[in-house]
């Protein structure tokens, strides 16, 4: 059996923020009613955070919750713990319409950090990301230029942005290109 490794075994660049591949993760996708207390119980389990409202993402290290549909949420925890997360969230759900995947190795997370962060998602995301629309916990669903990509903030000036593996490098060279050096629009201003 060969070793696992992430997508782009940790890719990093600094132009105006600083993009890097975070490596292996743990996120497992969990589909069930939200109201389902079932549902809840299995996720904060595993996950050790609180059940994130719509549009939010609750983290704390490498765990986390990420709402990412009225019927899924992505549960985040350390890569080598995914299968037994898997393992024990079908246990606690036997018996409650559900399902429970590992989707650890099918995706690719990045960080984008610096002051110019959001202006970096900005130029490549359809979402309203102002300081008054958007904070830390927030979270969307939505295309980085023509790819499908969720992210979150997880600070004032950091995000962190998954995608699927097969377009890490691609996702990688959009973000380096937006982050380059000379390509500021100055439209959200440092620090607000």
């Amino acid at each position: 059996m060969s070793d696992p490794v992430s997508a782009l075994n940790g890719a990093a660049y600094d132009g105006v923020v600083r993009v890097e591949e975070l490596g292996l993760r743990g996120m497992i996708t969990l589909r069930g009613d939200h109201a389902s207390v079932a549902v809840k119980n299995a996720a904060t389990g595993v996950a050790g955070v609180d059940f994130p409202d719509a549009l939010a993402c609750d983290t704390v290290g490498e765990r986390g919750l990420a709402w990412m549909s009225p019927d899924e949420l992505l549960v985040l925890v350390p890569y080598a713990e995914a299968d037994r997360a898997v393992a024990a969230m079908q246990a606690e759900l036997a018996g409650t319409h559900s399902l429970v995947v590992n989707v650890s190795d099918a995706r690719a997370m990045f960080r984008i950090s610096g002051p110019a962060a959001r202006e970096v998602l900005a130029k490549l995301c359809p979402v309203d990301l102002s300081p008054g629309a958007f904070g830390p916990g927030d979270f969307r669903r939505t295309r980085a230029a023509q790819v499908p990509v969720a992210f979150w903030m997880q600070a004032d000036d950091a995000f962190a942005l998954i995608c699927f593996r097969s377009v890490a490098g691609y996702v990688f060279d959009l973000l380096k290109t937006a982050a380059r050096p000379g390509g500021e629009i100055g439209y959200f201003p440092a620090g607000a």
